[in-house]
């Protein structure tokens, strides 16, 4: 069982749609709902958090340009199910995650698939990774009211970041910030809908 080619409509790169036919989905999903993995949907994985539609995964990966060099923030560990695609694409991921159940669990699942260029740290993503920035790459899964600054600061020159923007429980703007010589510009990709990026 796969993926229908249809949700990856748009995607040009690839080595993104090899690399997520290539990761079980069900690994990363609780195991009454392991026959809806291959859905392009949304599904819960506990603790009030979810794992994105994987034509979504898609799309926000693309829109990070990785080439196989990079070291990548991402915000919201959650399953796990991002940071895989990430560890595959990127040469480091440094991944942060506030809820230490999802946290673990996500450890436990990338190490039984052998994946060892990723860096796991429990705590907010609105402070980010301070001690291994900056970074060149920023990706976030859950949707902050403004984009942190801590994020920005930690975002190397000419480095991009993807992340949802807005209020919980409406639809949200997907962003695409890159950082310039001459300061940061943000471009409104689409609107979508994340769990809110928890502070504490």
């Amino acid at each position: 069982m796969g993926f229908s080619r249809n949700i990856f409509y748009g995607i040009k790169d690839k080595r993104i749609i090899d690399v997520m036919d290539s990761i079980p989905r069900e690994l990363f999903l609780p195991d009454n709902i392991k026959d809806y993995a291959y859905v392009d949907s949304a599904l819960p994985i506990g603790c009030g958090q979810t794992i994105s539609q994987p034509s979504l995964v898609a799309y926000m990966t693309q829109l990070l340009e990785l080439t196989g060099k990079e070291k990548v923030l991402e915000i919201g560990t959650g399953s796990g199910y991002q940071t895989a695609i990430l560890a595959k694409l990127a040469d480091r991921v440094y991944t942060v995650e506030i809820v230490r159940e999802l946290h673990e669990k996500a450890k436990q699942t990338l190490k039984a698939l052998g994946i060892t260029n990723v860096e796991y740290k429990l705590g907010s993503g609105y402070e980010g990774c301070e001690e291994h920035a900056p970074f060149d790459r920023i990706i976030v899964t859950a949707a902050p009211p403004q984009i942190p600054p801590k994020l920005i600061d930690q975002l190397k020159e000419d480095g991009r970041m993807v992340i949802p923007v807005g209020p919980e429980s409406q639809t949200q703007i997907l962003k695409l910030v890159i950082k310039t010589p001459d300061g940061v510009l943000e471009k409104d990709i689409d609107y979508v809908m994340f769990v809110p990026m928890i502070e504490k």
